[in-house]
């Protein structure tokens, strides 16, 4: 049964604040609050931020820069987005992204589907609304392994690895 959803205003301070993956993400909307349609975030993240080559099954995602360089790999294509740049994915295209500048930050929308929730079991509440701590080295293999099995859960496949520096 789907919820119906209720009104929501934040100030810019304010949301579900997580550390993930080398970002701090700060959760606007979940899908739970939505009915279901979409989940928001405003992410930050700097030049060591890079994601696995991936493709989600039950979601579209949206994009919009907000400050700094994000380079957006979209099956074949690459593009460098500054400022203003939007960016649509439809579900079931293979893409990636990476931050080009010291740091970007991004409002992003999952649509139709609860990968949020993904964040949330795999993340960790965020001590304060900066970057996380760089960690020591690279993840173990059994790490990795992990992200890549609960994301299957969340119909997200991973194709390969990060894109290289």
């Amino acid at each position: 049964m789907i919820k119906p959803s209720a009104p929501i205003i934040l100030d810019s301070r304010q949301g579900r604040a997580l550390w993930h993956l080398g970002a701090l993400l700060s959760f606007k909307a979940l899908s739970e609050e939505t009915g279901g349609q979409y989940w928001a975030l405003e992410g930050l993240a700097d030049k060591h931020m890079a994601v696995p080559l991936h493709a989600h099954s039950r979601e579209d995602e949206i994009w919009f820069v907000l400050e700094g360089e994000i380079a957006f790999y979209l099956g074949e294509e690459v593009r460098i987005g500054g400022p203003g740049t939007f960016v649509y994915i439809p579900r079931n295209v293979p893409h990636t992204f990476q931050v080009r500048s010291e740091t970007a930050r991004w409002f992003g929308f999952g649509l139709s589907g609860n990968l949020d929730q993904w964040f949330f079991e795999t993340g960790e509440p965020a001590q304060t609304l900066t970057l996380p701590p760089q960690p020591a080295g690279p993840p173990s293999e059994a790490a990795v392994n992990a992200i890549v099995a609960s994301l299957k859960a969340y119909g997200t496949e991973t194709l390969g690895p990060p894109p290289a520096g």
